[in-house]
């Protein structure tokens, strides 16, 4: 017997690779008047470099579709975890991540 798909079901593929993820602590967001451009870049204590490691290009729809998926995620979340500290973080990015100075 054929299985019959669902017309509305979309089927995503996802490689062991891309499974794995990327760590990003920081996210840099920029827009024109057709797009959004998020940046999750990698930032390390010390290191007054720090590297994007991914870009992600939106419609200004699908941005905002992304921003109402995470908003009802981060509800969810709290409703089982509790709240998430939201820390007031200055203009200025501390390069420590207020840990200790490393010395040679």
């Amino acid at each position: 017997m054929e299985e019959q798909q669902n017309p509305n079901q979309i089927n995503i593929e996802l490689s062991e690779e891309i499974a794995e993820g990327i760590y990003s602590n920081l996210a840099v967001i920029t827009h024109s008047n057709s797009e959004f451009v998020v940046d999750f870049i990698k930032m390390m204590p010390g290191v007054p470099k720090a590297k994007v490691k991914s870009r992600i290009v939106l419609t200004p729809q699908h941005a905002k579709r992304l921003m109402k998926a995470l908003k009802d995620n981060i509800s969810k979340y709290e409703q089982q975890h509790g709240a998430i500290k939201d820390t007031d973080m200055p203009n200025v990015l501390p390069m420590n991540f207020g840990g200790p100075t490393a010395q040679a």
